[in-house]
């Protein structure tokens, strides 16, 4: 057998070739059973003499030629061997030539290869088939780990797509929202959620293809590298037994001396990285690496490869940034370490293998095995580190100089508290959120990469209570603030609202209603009666009695009021619905105020005129009414229904007081505030309209103190009525004793 000056590895020739590679040495681990068969087969038949000798030595050349193409280049190589035979064959075939020439052998051969060849092969054939099993198993979990990888990056994609999704929906509804300035702002702030998620989705195409080349040129080279050390061990220890089996046949069969020395030497000319040689030069395939992952545009935004980099998308980044970079010094010290571990282990492997070592190499080889996958999962996180922080200081720069990062910790609030970056409630023992130590900013789990670094650093809890007021304050007002037009919407027509109070309050501060969209409209009666002084205070203000459902609402949550009372809403001249006179509608006036509970009925306050637009006919005790430019179902019971037709003085008197300010139960006089909180007359209970929707009840599973005038009071088994369900803060909306209040979502079940 000819030497070669450089020995090349199946890492470096194979590349991703993991998988023949490792059935071959497992059909060379599985060899050894074979031989070990043969030496337990043999020290039985020592005792028949020579002529179960020659019929052994038969057999196993029988079973040495159907294995010969699997033992010397594997199941399936690349290249046809024709009858070569690897180093190990060829030795093979030589023993069984001498043993065809020794047909004389005792009991004592017979004995010693049984003890000293047969036993430690099947030993070292379990062992061996172990270790193997153990390069299975992480070749198999690097696959996997490689797998998740591109899973994880489908799933970063499919985030993105979504969110661009929704981005467009979000783009096409304020084309059609009533309150522009408002649709912008949440479409402005979904379009930087976008922002943040194609961010991630660039930095995790970053860390996939780097971990595919570290994945594709160390960690599957370096398992294969072990491989191919595992089958040469294999032979060397075959070797070994080898000799010890010739020494013995050496020894007790002088007559055969000379033949044994001569497979003894040729056993030694069976170098362990022969058959290694002989199966890569039959398996080298053109192999070409997978190509790196690109940005892919989602089919409904379609944006380019460049990351964002404004003002919003910078404070993610730092964020993110100054994690890594954190980590970034403890992960490379930590690889340091392994890998000096791992390469004081393979030093030891190699003294053992020179003889210096007198140790068991399994065991050491074993060890080595674990401190390699230690160290992959530690290089692993420092790879994803340093590719994040490469990846933004790239783009911007290092963002997080200056920065004063709050020193955040993950936390379970279990009483109700807010967000100080979006407002939101982040109470409930299923929405866990963030704390900072030192200044007390709470905030999602979703807005921690949100959250600017402008940490005050640790503050006394006078401090922390005042910052928690200023940054309540912020975010409340970057929720109702309704900001001007951008540059994208300027071109859309202004529908916004000023903030009332309800028809129940009996005043409407400064409500303005434009039919063209502009905020400079006529006036309506409520803004023109601060002029007469009757205006009332703040005070008065704070006082008037509201609906439980608006005041909740007002409070809890940011919504648009209701528009000015209908009583002083005018049809316009001519603008009588459906091409019908106003004479042929009967009027009528409400003797009990009635609050809507379905879709399709119409809140109207006691005392209201209105006009039927479709009478009672089937029975139902429901009739459709018309208030104002409101229409509605309203109970029958509750309208008090005039004359068909008008006497001609009626109607006269009602021409010449059209002048005058119309009668009605509003006023915004100091004294109708201060009897709004007179108690209202109920009105008679009203048969459920057909089609409505179906009552939900819940009963209270936990005893629970309201915590302002905005909340239900609950006892252990107390029954509510439904309103409305939780829209993701954890809050519902229930109805009791005419009241609607909000209660915590998880003190309840539905009944």
């Amino acid at each position: 057998m000819a030497e070669v000056d450089v020995l090349p590895t199946f890492g470096a020739e194979l590349k991703d070739g993991f998988k023949p590679a490792s059935a071959w040495v497992g059909h060379g681990i599985a060899w050894l059973d074979d031989i070990q068969q043969f030496y337990r087969e043999r020290s039985a038949i020592e005792k028949e003499y020579a002529a179960k000798l020659n019929a052994l030595a038969k057999k196993f050349f029988e079973k040495k030629n159907k294995k010969t193409a699997t033992l010397s280049v594997g199941d399936s190589p690349s290249m046809t061997p024709g009858s070569l035979e690897s180093a190990s064959l060829t030795t093979w075939t030589l023993q069984l030539t001498t043993l065809e020439s020794r047909s004389e052998q005792h009991d004592r051969l017979a004995n010693n290869l049984l003890s000293q060849v047969a036993e430690p092969l099947k030993f070292l054939g379990a062992r061996f088939d172990e270790l193997r099993k153990r390069h299975v198993e992480y070749a198999e979990k690097l696959e996997r780990e490689r797998d998740a990888q591109y899973a994880d990056l489908r799933k970063v994609k499919a985030k993105y797509d979504a969110v661009c999704q929704d981005v467009e929906h979000r783009r096409k509804k304020t084309e059609s929202h009533y309150d522009k300035a408002k649709a912008q702002s949440a479409y402005q702030q979904q379009i930087y959620d976008m922002n943040n998620v194609k961010n991630t989705y660039l930095i995790a195409i970053n860390v996939t293809n780097k971990q595919k080349e570290q994945y594709y040129h160390e960690y599957v080279p370096e398992v294969m590298d072990s491989l191919q050390d595992l089958s040469e061990f294999r032979t060397i220890k075959l070797n070994e037994l080898w000799t010890v089996a010739s020494q013995l046949e050496s020894g007790v069969m002088q007559q055969s001396h000379t033949m044994m020395v001569n497979l003894a030497h040729e056993i030694a000319r069976n170098l362990p990285h022969m058959d290694s040689m002989m199966y890569m030069r039959h398996n080298i395939t053109d192999w070409q690496e997978p190509a790196d992952k690109t940005f892919e545009p989602s089919p409904v935004w379609h944006d380019d490869d460049r990351m964002v980099v404004d003002d919003v998308a910078k404070i993610f980044l730092r964020n993110v940034l100054g994690k890594s970079k954190a980590q970034l010094g403890d992960l490379r010290r930590e690889v340091d370490k392994r890998r000096r571990e791992v390469e004081g282990i393979k030093r030891l492997k190699q003294r053992i293998r020179e003889g210096v070592e007198n140790k068991d190499e399994v065991a050491v080889v074993t060890q080595l095995f674990a401190l390699q996958e230690e160290l992959h999962s530690v290089d692993k996180k420092r790879v994803t580190a340093e590719v994040e922080t490469s990846t933004i200081t790239t783009v911007v720069g290092d963002v997080t100089l200056g920065a004063k990062n709050h020193n955040f910790k993950s936390q379970t609030f279990k009483i109700p508290t807010n967000c100080d970056l979006c407002g939101e409630r982040i109470w409930g023992l299923s929405a866990k959120g963030f704390d900072c130590r030192d200044c007390g900013y709470t905030c999602h789990s979703k807005c921690e990469m949100k959250v600017p670094a402008d940490c005050p650093g640790e503050q006394s809890k006078e401090e922390r209570k005042k910052l928690k007021a200023e940054r309540q304050e912020a975010a409340n007002a970057l929720l109702t603030v309704n900001p001007g037009p951008t540059r994208e919407t300027a071109e859309l027509p202004d529908l916004t609202r000023t903030n009332t109070l309800n028809s129940h309050s009996g005043y409407a501060h400064s409500a303005r209603r434009s039919v063209s969209g502009s905020v400079s409209g006529p006036r309506t009666p409520a803004e023109e009666a601060p002029s007469s002084g009757s205006e009332p205070t703040s005070p008065q203000l704070a006082a008037a009695p509201t609906s439980a459902t608006s005041a909740s609402a007002a409070t809890r949550r940011n919504r648009i009021m209701a528009p000015p009372p209908t009583a002083y809403v005018h049809e316009l001249p001519g603008s009588v619905p459906n091409g019908s006179s106003q004479a042929e509608k009967q009027k009528g006036k409400m003797l009990y105020a009635f609050e809507a509970t379905t879709e399709g009925e119409l809140s109207v306050p006691e005392g209201r005129e209105v006009v039927q637009l479709e009478p009672d006919v089937e029975g139902s005790g429901w009739v459709r009414v018309r208030a104002g430019y409101k229409e509605g179902l309203v109970p029958a019971a509750y309208v008090e229904w005039e004359a068909p037709n008008p006497s001609p003085a009626a109607i006269t008197a009602q021409h010449t007081g059209s002048s005058a300010r119309p009668g009605s139960t509003y006023s915004n006089s100091g004294s109708s505030i201060g009897t709004a909180g007179a108690a209202k007359k109920k009105g008679p209970a009203v048969a459920p309209r057909r089609g409505a929707k179906k009552l939900k009840y819940v009963e209270a599973v936990y005893p629970y103190t309201a915590q302002s005038e905005m909340e239900h009071s609950m006892e252990e088994g107390e029954r509510f009525v439904l309103t409305k369900e939780d829209p993701g803060d954890g809050w519902i909306e229930v109805e009791k004793g005419g009241q609607t209040r909000s209660v915590p979502a998880s003190y309840v079940q539905v009944v």
